[in-house]
């Protein structure tokens, strides 16, 4: 007696079809808030731009509305931040300065970040313009970023616009050599060879496979380049250069308190403090970032 093998006809077999795969974008998105710094820097920065941006609607007058009845009142129910000697909440000054302070910072990276781009693109393909791209990099970078900023900011004088200028093109050089060095790498890689062998020109080498894979480094870049950038513009309103008054910033609001930090101490304080956690947040973002899309990190773990 043979045995009959039963043979399922192809209507009457069940295949089951295969999870679709989840996209490139919420794999990454995924990853990143998972990462615990990731979230807490984003969720620091977050606040912070709300607040900027509801300060109409959560406080009750304009910055720079003056009561002299109420200079130096200490922080109270009716002021939290106390006033200055004008009698100008900080509170208010706060909310509204980081309006300011947030956009030089966010124009700031942005402007050094695509400078940087350029220049450091165009330093790795073309190997001939590399070494005098490269010198007059090295050039700008043996000045701090802080004093070149001073020089170009005292030359084209105390505005907002020249601020976001100075601080670009203070950090352009940095952001220059990183993606230099990445563009470096990847243009010797496989797949450039391919397209070059099959006769894309340097513009789609550039922009469709170099400049893609250039942009991991350079955005955990811009966020650290946003942190110094709120610091620097700090820095640069304490010296007297920054955003001409009234219009309040965090560091114009520090150097509007220095003569009075005794016995009003509040108010170099609290736009200090916003200072501060304004770094912080975009520092713990940009550490989620890099531990995110750093592959060399992936392999060591």
């Amino acid at each position: 007696m043979t045995d009959q093998t039963a043979i399922q006809s192809p209507s009457t077999m069940t295949t089951t079809a295969p999870p679709p795969m989840p996209s490139r974008s919420r794999v990454l998105i995924r990853k990143l808030w998972r990462h615990r710094s990731f979230r807490l820097g984003a969720g620091i920065v977050l606040v912070i731009v709300v607040l900027a941006l509801l300060a109409p609607f959560i406080t009750d007058g304009s910055p720079n509305k003056m009561s002299l009845r109420d200079r130096f009142t200490p922080p109270s129910a009716e002021h939290p931040f106390g006033t200055d000697n004008f009698g100008r909440d900080i509170f208010t000054r706060v909310l509204y300065g980081a309006r300011i302070s947030l956009w030089i910072g966010f124009a700031s990276a942005m402007l050094a970040a695509a400078g940087g781009a350029i220049v450091g693109m165009a330093s790795a393909w073309f190997r001939r313009l590399d070494g005098i791209i490269m010198r007059i990099m090295d050039a700008l970078l043996a000045f701090p970023a802080i004093l070149l900023a001073i020089g170009i900011n005292a030359a084209l004088g105390p505005q907002v616009t020249s601020v976001i200028i100075a601080l670009a093109s203070a950090y352009v050089p940095r952001m220059a050599r990183i993606v230099r060095a990445a563009a470096l790498v990847i243009r010797e890689l496989d797949y450039v060879d391919a397209a070059r062998v099959s006769g894309a020109g340097a513009t789609r080498i550039i922009f469709r496979h170099i400049l893609p894979n250039c942009m991991a480094p350079l955005l955990v870049s811009v966020t650290f380049v946003f942190a110094y950038a709120i610091l620097a513009e700090a820095a640069l309103s304490f010296l007297g250069i920054g955003p001409p008054p009234p219009h309040p910033s965090w560091g114009n609001i520090i150097a509007e308190g220095r003569d009075y930090s005794v016995e009003a101490w509040w108010i170099m304080l609290f736009p200090g403090l916003a200072i501060s956690l304004a770094a912080l947040g975009t520092n713990l973002l940009g550490d989620g970032l890099r531990d995110v899309l750093d592959p060399r990190l992936k392999m060591e773990q």
